[in-house]
């Protein structure tokens, strides 16, 4: 049974892996505030798991996560077309998550993760918070 009709998978296909609109106002604040950033990059080899936002000397990697595709709390949605199908997509984003945190933690990295729906400055409050706390000498 295929997972999605037609104008789904266009949809799907469609969706932006970067350069999302959430991503580009969290940046376009931290960039504001003199932050500097790497971009769209894996923090650690041998783990293909790519970071929005990546800071490689103070071991940070964000992630902004859209609400619909990583299961927020908040707004989560879940369509009723092959509903079995993307509850288990759904659950298996969460999963990878989950395990994308842990391998980061267990290689000395602190992981930040922000919602699409978070406001721009507060999210950059969080990271810039973070940033804060670990080792400045790159600064």
């Amino acid at each position: 049974m295929p997972s999605t009709d037609p104008a789904t998978s266009a949809r799907m296909r469609a969706q932006r892996r970067r350069d999302t609109a959430p991503e580009l106002s969290l940046r376009r604040e931290l960039h504001r505030r003199g932050v500097r950033y790497f971009v769209d990059r894996a923090p650690v080899k041998g783990i293909r798991r790519r970071a929005d936002l990546v800071f490689p000397r103070r071991k940070v990697a964000v992630y902004v996560d859209g609400c619909f595709w990583h299961s927020c709390p908040e707004h989560a949605t879940f369509p009723k077309n092959n509903a079995k199908w993307w509850a288990e997509k759904l659950a298996g984003n969460v999963t990878r998550d989950r395990d994308t945190d842990a391998r980061l933690e267990d290689a000395g990295w602190t992981v930040v993760r922000v919602w699409e729906h978070e406001n721009p400055a507060a999210a950059a409050d969080r990271v810039q918070g973070v940033l804060d706390d670990t080792d400045t000498t790159d600064r």
